[in-house]
């Protein structure tokens, strides 16, 4: 087993529709490549939601039927999953373990309950992160400037908002996405702090010589 100082972390990042995970994240993922190339990898989540605007299967998602997704949890390819706004969200267990031990950092785009699931499957190299919006009147203004959803459902998107930010305290870290560059790097400094970590550092005090 690869040594703790050397392994990546799983950051698990959830938030309300409409907060800029995805955004955010690219940012980070943007950044530290340049940094550090080749030390980031980004899971891709399976999902029974219809596409929007540009996004494609294997890019932003798999998009499978709900029949596909549900095949999939009974052959046990699915780490977590639930359901949101009448769809399912799931990480496939493929690559996400191999990425850790190899030392890359492994982001996700996640549920909370998704969040919480991979906490307790990977406790010493998974960190939580709930990303908030500046406000709920700006959160509402992004899911309308969407235009991908009529008022009904954003007012659904809204309640589950709610309902979600009331939550944020059962994660370790909270994010606010004033801006994107700000979020992002704050998301960085997350890791970095997690990767000085007595715990994460015994075999490098080993070492020394």
């Amino acid at each position: 087993m690869t040594d703790k100082a050397l392994r990546g972390l799983i950051i698990a990042v959830s938030g309300p529709s409409g907060v800029g995970k995805g955004t955010v994240l690219g940012r980070a993922e943007q950044l530290i490549a340049a940094e550090r190339p080749g030390s980031v990898g980004r899971s891709i989540s399976a999902t029974t939601r219809q596409p929007r605007g540009r996004e494609r299967d294997g890019v932003e998602y798999y998009f499978k039927t709900k029949r596909e997704f549900e095949d999939m949890i009974s052959a046990g390819e699915i780490i977590e999953y639930d359901m949101y706004v009448d769809n399912y969200y799931g990480t496939p267990a493929g690559p996400v373990a191999d990425m850790v031990e190899s030392g890359k950092d492994v982001f996700f785009d996640i549920t909370i309950e998704g969040s919480l699931a991979l906490k307790r499957r990977f406790p010493d190299d998974c960190v939580t992160v709930f990303l908030l919006p500046p406000s709920y009147k700006e959160l509402e203004d992004r899911l309308t400037g969407r235009g991908t959803e009529d008022k009904d459902k954003i007012a659904r998107r809204m309640a589950q908002a709610r309902v979600e930010i009331a939550r944020a305290g059962e994660f370790e870290y909270i994010v606010s996405n004033h801006s994107v560059e700000q979020a992002a790097q704050d998301i960085i400094k997350i890791i970095d702090s997690e990767k000085l970590k007595a715990a994460r550092q015994k075999q490098t005090i080993k070492n020394l010589q």
